[in-house]
């Protein structure tokens, strides 16, 4: 297990990556464990992890951005629990349809498809934590 301290915009975070397979990797981050999955090829040495911070923040709409045509994503506008999810593998959407709900800051927030699209993967399940940004639902 590898422990990394980041301060980014002034906010302290301590993050263990607990175990990596292939392309999954088992995080921790203040306290709360995600499942990640890495871009590009599976690294065959330990995971190097930037202490670059990211840029700030900027507050986001419920619904967040997603790429029209085959392979859209719907992702998390922000970081949050899901409490619910509101469609099916196979089923059809359409843009603006409420696909998901996450929890933020004892808000709830709707998570809407920007594109029409039919769901091809639902890619969290209720109760899981998710990082702004987290892939929620993959459209083709």
């Amino acid at each position: 297990m590898k422990n990394y301290n980041f301060k980014i915009n002034g906010k302290d975070y301590s993050v263990s990556i607990d175990q990596v397979e292939g392309r999954n990797a088992s995080v921790t981050v203040n306290g709360v464990s995600y499942q990640v999955e890495l871009d590009g090829e599976a690294p065959a040495a330990p995971v190097q992890v930037s202490a670059e911070p990211s840029p700030a923040p900027v507050a986001a709409p419920a619904a967040s951005p997603v790429p029209s045509g085959p392979g859209a994503v719907v992702r998390s506008p922000l970081p949050g629990v899901i409490i619910s999810i509101d469609v099916k593998e196979g089923q059809a959407v359409k843009k603006g349809q409420k696909v998901a709900v996450l929890e933020a800051m004892k808000m709830e927030n709707e998570i809407q498809a920007d594109a029409d699209g039919t769901v091809i993967a639902i890619l969290v399940q209720k109760g899981d934590s998710v990082l702004e940004g987290a892939d929620i639902i993959k459209l083709g």
